[in-house]
């Protein structure tokens, strides 16, 4: 099979190393890619919202199936317009992509079939906002409705800083278009985790658990990230708490949508939060996790493209998913300054030393070649350092000392990914 993804971060890099072990796959492109993806596919200059250009390449190339990894092209459609021209392509359709691209429409969804969830409300006017703020308890969360590569959502700990995030997400527009609507939603506590899953419109199987590091600074303080960091399996994540969240939330989910006549097929990336009342639904995502994926996937015993061919099928009920008995931790490595401002361009060395190493990847996130054939930073978060280990904590010591052999100008990571571990 010849294959194309879709996308141009560490998560695209997973899939492509996760596609390239498949006996399946004779030959891997990727549009546009990047530095690292490079060793594994033939990258392509062709941007991930141009739909267009995207089918005549894959008509030139007679590729057998195109993998989207990014969020923006399944909310704008690019699983609609391959099928519109017959060609194979693993994702939802726009319509079931509102899952994700729609905060309110996802908080709908769960308040109509019973769901667990944070209780919540939608604006779409800044003064009624305002409004309600007056009167909300806080700590509160604000979320811009749209699509915000991940940084529209704003925890509030005071009145004033719910004044003044609205002011940003609806008012200033600091998140563009997402924030014509906002959802306010109550705070919860308790310990996240994320469960990525695959689906076929009817039936979900689900991956390994895996938690995430959003802020930027140790100690979970700074600003909302991407994502710093993350590991797997979740030692929170018990039987019991699957047990639960198979039945209350991820088959409802499923279901959900088609009642909806919005069949979901694709992965669905349930953001859970662990709380005294039970997991509680945080968020959807309708795409693998960035840098979820990068401790998942290499952890997957299953042949990828079998697994993503049975969702566009609807065979995946005869599909069980296997996981190693092991776990992974990935620590990025971003540019000093990332989320706010940084610079680009530094030379980055020591990425030979993964190679011939078992366990140890290195998933290219912000790279790129200059014209010296280098391989330079080229955005904020630069690197996804994995490795896996015996136990979580072997997976965390491994993915530190491998972090050390890579060096570039103004390289920044946090130094506390996984220390949760040592709670649990």
């Amino acid at each position: 099979m010849k294959i194309l993804i879709v996308g141009s971060g560490g998560r695209e890099h997973a899939i492509a190393a996760s596609v390239a072990k498949s006996p399946k796959a004779e030959e891997i492109f990727c549009a546009p890619g990047n530095a690292g993806i490079a060793a594994l596919a033939t990258c392509v200059p062709i941007g991930a919202l141009e739909f267009e250009k995207l089918a005549e390449f894959v008509k030139e190339k007679e590729i057998d199936l195109t993998i989207v990894g990014m969020d923006d092209p399944l909310a704008g459609g690019i699983v609609d317009y391959f099928e519109k021209e017959s060609l194979r392509i693993f994702g939802p359709n726009q319509a079931a992509a509102v899952l994700e691209s729609s905060k309110a429409f996802s908080k709908d969804l769960m308040k109509k079939y019973n769901i667990p969830t944070a209780a919540y409300e939608n604006f779409e006017n800044a003064g009624d906002a305002l409004a309600y703020i007056e009167t909300a308890k806080m700590p509160i969360v604000l979320k811009a409705d749209g699509l915000a590569l991940g940084k529209g959502v704003l925890i509030c700990n005071t009145k004033e800083e719910a004044r003044e995030g609205v002011k940003t997400i609806m008012q200033d527009k600091k998140f563009g278009m997402a924030g014509n609507k906002m959802v306010v939603e109550e705070f919860m506590t308790g310990r996240e985790v994320s469960v990525l899953s695959f689906v076929d419109g009817k039936t979900i199987r689900i991956m390994s658990s895996s938690q995430d590091h959003k802020r930027a600074e140790d100690g979970d303080k700074g600003l909302n990230t991407g994502g710093m960091g993350t590991f797997s399996p979740s030692p929170f994540y018990t039987k019991e708490v699957d047990e639960f969240c198979r039945k209350h939330i991820y088959q409802p989910t499923v279901d959900a949508m088609a009642a909806e006549g919005r069949p979901f097929k694709g992965i669905i990336f349930f953001g859970l939060m662990l709380t005294e009342d039970g997991p509680k639904v945080l968020e959807y995502n309708a795409r693998f996790g960035d840098p979820e994926a990068q401790v998942v996937l290499p952890r997957m015993k299953n042949d990828m493209l079998e697994v993503a061919e049975a969702c566009i099928d609807g065979t995946l009920d005869q599909i069980e998913l296997e996981f190693e008995d092991n776990a992974a931790v990935c620590v990025v490595l971003a540019s000093e300054g990332y989320p706010v401002k940084y610079e680009k361009g530094y030379e980055i060395e020591g990425l030979s030393c993964f190679e011939g190493k078992e366990g140890y990847y290195c998933f290219h996130a912000g790279t790129k070649f200059d014209g010296n054939h280098k391989i330079v930073t080229n955005g904020g978060r630069v690197l996804g350092i994995t490795a896996k280990g015996a136990t979580l904590k072997e997976a965390r010591e491994n993915a530190y000392k491998a972090s050390e052999w890579v060096e570039f100008g103004n390289k920044y990571m946090r130094h506390d990914i996984g220390k949760a571990i040592d709670e649990a």
